[in-house]
């Protein structure tokens, strides 16, 4: 797997359909948090979007849902978490793909999906992608063609710089755990419950936790034994150090 980072700017996206007009009249940014899905015609993306306002109220939101939708192009809409004090909400949506979007996932032959960074304001959009060598190349070269104005910042053959406890995790321990940190299930206090956060991942929430207990396991046994391996080390360096002083 390779990853890709570039940077347009949002005019451009909002010239192709892909970035509402108005939007940043109305919010500051938009970032892509995780694609759940991402198919020929539609999108499932969980979304953080700041707003230039003061945060309205869910029985606002609620009311004003359908009018909400239908400015943006949302097939559905839900609200995971409100944020009144940084003036976000974390969002789960299903969205029609712009035509644009369509012909980019045709050239890749579907084998690239946005991940994080992907941050999007009124100025510059950093877009992130992840997948094959070849499918991200022909995506680049479909750009090109379209003669579509970016800049590449990042190139690389490692698309997240984890920790190295993480590689001791399963793929899917790894976006298990990703996923529920960046929701706040780690959070003091919690800012969601293990069955809102398994609605979200499409498993039941005993599934869930048994598989967020086995990840935090291995971290913590990765933790515990790389603490040990420097406390070794340190009794080593302690004792040479001991042995030259005494020569």
């Amino acid at each position: 797997m390779r990853a890709v980072t570039i940077e347009i700017a949002t005019d451009v996206l909002v010239t192709l359909g892909i970035v509402p007009a108005r939007f940043f009249d109305r919010y500051e940014e938009v970032e892509l948090m995780e694609t759940l899905r991402l198919e020929q015609g539609w999108r499932l993306q969980l979304l953080r979007v700041r707003s230039r306002r003061a945060l309205r109220s869910l029985r606002e939101l609620e009311r004003d849902s359908r009018e909400i939708r239908h400015r943006y192009g949302l097939q559905s809409l839900e609200v995971v978490e409100r944020r009144p004090r940084t003036r976000e909400w974390i969002v789960l949506v299903r969205q029609k793909n712009p035509e644009f979007i369509e012909r980019l996932i045709t050239s890749s032959g579907g084998g690239i999906a946005p991940v994080a960074p992907f941050r999007i304001d009124a100025d510059r959009t950093v877009a992130s992608f992840r997948g094959e060598p070849g499918p991200i190349r022909r995506a680049l070269k479909r750009l090109e063609r379209e003669e579509l104005p970016f800049r590449i910042l990042r190139s690389s053959a490692h698309p997240y710089s984890a920790a190295r406890a993480v590689a001791s995790l399963t793929p899917k321990q790894a976006v298990a755990i990703a996923r529920a940190w960046t929701l706040g299930y780690y959070a003091v206090p919690r800012r969601i419950t293990l069955t809102r956060l398994s609605k979200l991942s499409g498993q039941s929430p005993p599934a869930l936790g048994k598989m967020l207990r086995r990840a935090e396991g291995r971290l913590v046994t990765r933790f515990l034994s790389e603490e040990e391996g420097a406390a070794a080390s340190d009794r080593a360096q302690g004792s040479l150090a001991s042995r030259s002083a005494e020569s």
